[in-house]
């Protein structure tokens, strides 16, 4: 790795607005080159393999210009996390102004995921909604809960593996979507994707930066989506920059997790449920770590970055 990339590493903390998955607390490294700022922000419990296509999404960003775009704004769904109290849910939900697009965590407990559709669905009666199990579902468990949510426009990764997902398709008239199935495997041009999934998840930290992800769309030949992994503004943009590079782009994108951090290094705003595509310069007073936090991400980096060589 560059040692003026390394040189110029800030390492901030952002607080978010209710519990996403476990984070009550998003730790995101910076690194800034000639074309701007690229982030690394691999969850905590990843390794070093797991991490370096999100080592090599901060440094092409960083030192690679920008692709074309084909439209400066992105528009976006709401991600609703797996929350049970209504007047959390609530507030979620209003955090998306304009919004008509929600993607709903499920897969921990099939009554409570029916309840907070349901509670979603008298909140936002005309939204279109699309559920999202992370792997977690048995295919008959992934059978049981499609009965039960009525109307959505797809199910992303509802079960593990390529077998499953085959076996789901053939016993629900659901779209499913493919996200950890790709970027969580050693070699996602390997993977046989026939018959399992109808659209591809694309999330440009884990699948390693802008070009690769073209790349795994033109080899899977699948239409795409473009969501995030709860980053800073700067990751977000470069999910944004995704999203827009692809001159067909028939979906809301999963892109709006902003609203899900208490702090962040810059603004996004969505108006009208879209956010704009800028030149983000983040603002990290008040936002860095301690001393000794700096030093595991720093290392953390440089691991990585031998697995890119």
């Amino acid at each position: 790795m560059d040692q003026l990339l390394l040189e110029s590493l800030r390492v901030v903390a952002l607080p978010t607005t209710t519990n996403f998955r476990g984070v009550t607390v998003r730790e995101v490294a910076l690194i800034q080159g000639e074309y701007g700022w690229g982030e690394f922000s691999p969850f905590l419990e990843y390794d070093d393999a797991e991490s370096a296509p999100w080592l090599a999404c901060a440094i092409e960003a960083a030192t690679q210009p920008k692709p074309k775009l084909f439209r400066t704004e992105v528009t976006v769904n709401g991600t609703i996390p797996a929350l049970n109290d209504r007047e959390e849910l609530e507030r979620v939900v209003n955090s998306f102004p304009g919004v008509t697009t929600f993607k709903v965590k499920v897969g921990s407990n099939a009554d409570e995921d029916i309840a907070r559709i349901n509670v979603l669905r008298s909140l936002r009666p005309n939204a279109k909604l699309r559920i999202d199990a992370n792997g977690l579902l048995s295919v008959e468990q992934a059978v049981s809960l499609l009965q039960l949510v009525g109307d959505i426009e797809y199910i992303e990764q509802p079960c593990a593996t390529v077998e499953e997902l085959r076996e789901l398709k053939k016993r629900v008239d659901v779209k499913i979507v493919g996200d950890e199935l790709l970027r969580k495997a050693r070699d996602p041009f390997a993977i046989d994707l026939s018959g399992a999934v109808d659209y591809l998840m694309l999330k440009v930290q884990p699948l390693g930066g802008i070009k690769r992800a073209h790349q795994l769309a033109r080899h899977h030949k699948l239409p795409v989506v473009v969501s995030s992994a709860l980053e800073s503004a700067v990751g977000i943009n470069y999910g944004l920059t995704l999203a827009a590079s692809f001159e067909d782009m028939n979906f809301d994108c999963g892109l709006g997790t902003g609203s899900l951090l208490a702090k962040n290094v810059a603004q996004l705003p969505i108006v009208d449920g879209k956010i704009q595509i800028s030149d983000v310069v983040p603002n990290l007073e008040g936002l860095d770590v301690s001393a000794d936090r700096y030093e595991w991400w720093k290392n953390r980096i440089m691991r990585t970055a031998e697995l890119l060589k």
